[in-house]
């Protein structure tokens, strides 16, 4: 099974309720960072391909392992890899999912960066290979203190441009969550759900699910290195 989308948006710019969204409109199963957490083996993949990419030839994993069984991706880890994905996947669509920057900085702020700097503050707290693959996320995706706003945000905006500028018009397809179904149906030539778009993964959500991941893999043991 082939990738079908690719999502290029960072995490905290409504990707867990895309995941959501295009499950619901036969775009699923959807790869996400909920995939990561309970899975030790993509630990050590996620690792070792951000630190690849850091490398002058680039990432020569197999991404067809990792995304076996998995119709489209959003949210991070995959989003970094959107380039090596839309030439691994040359028949995917690609979905740049964007969020006003003040609101993600406040959101990635309070979610994604306070596990990962708890995580790289106590490595005891998981596992070896998911604490390098925090560590090699951050100098690969961000390259910068996640506590310098200036330099996150400036990151944001690069990677969003990065993306714009260098995806076919044809192939993209940049969206807000606040836009809704239409536009999202439209791009991927399915009807419009009768539902409301979903919203899902407030900074309470986010965090009480970190909790139990991390609760769960601590009872696994720490897998592989």
């Amino acid at each position: 099974m082939a990738l079908k989308l690719i999502g290029a948006g960072l995490g905290r710019t409504g990707t867990a309720s895309l995941k959501i969204a295009l499950e619901q409109i036969g775009y699923g199963p959807c790869y996400h960072m909920r995939e990561v957490f309970p899975r030790p083996d993509a630990h050590v993949f996620w690792r070792d391909a951000f630190a690849q990419s850091l490398q002058p030839g680039g990432v020569t994993l197999d991404y067809a392992k990792v995304f076996e069984g998995f119709v489209s991706t959003v949210d991070w880890p995959a989003c970094h890899f959107w380039r090596d994905l839309a030439i691994r996947y040359p028949d995917a669509k690609v979905l740049l999912s964007l969020r006003d920057p003040e609101s993600w900085w406040k959101s990635v702020q309070a979610t994604i960066f306070n596990p990962i700097k708890r995580a790289l503050a106590a490595p005891e707290v998981g596992s070896p290979a998911m604490v390098q693959m925090f560590k090699n996320l951050v100098a690969a995706a961000i390259g910068c203190d996640l506590d310098d706003k200036e330099s996150v945000l400036a990151m944001f905006k690069r990677h969003n441009e990065a993306v714009i500028t260098q995806v076919p018009k044809d192939r993209l397809l940049v969206f807000e969550a606040l836009q809704g179904w239409e536009p999202l149906c439209r791009f991927l030539d399915v009807p419009v759900p009768g539902t409301p778009y979903p919203k899902t993964n407030t900074t309470e959500d986010f965090l009480a699910q970190w909790k139990n991941e991390l609760s769960s893999l601590n009872q696994k043991g720490s897998g592989p290195e």
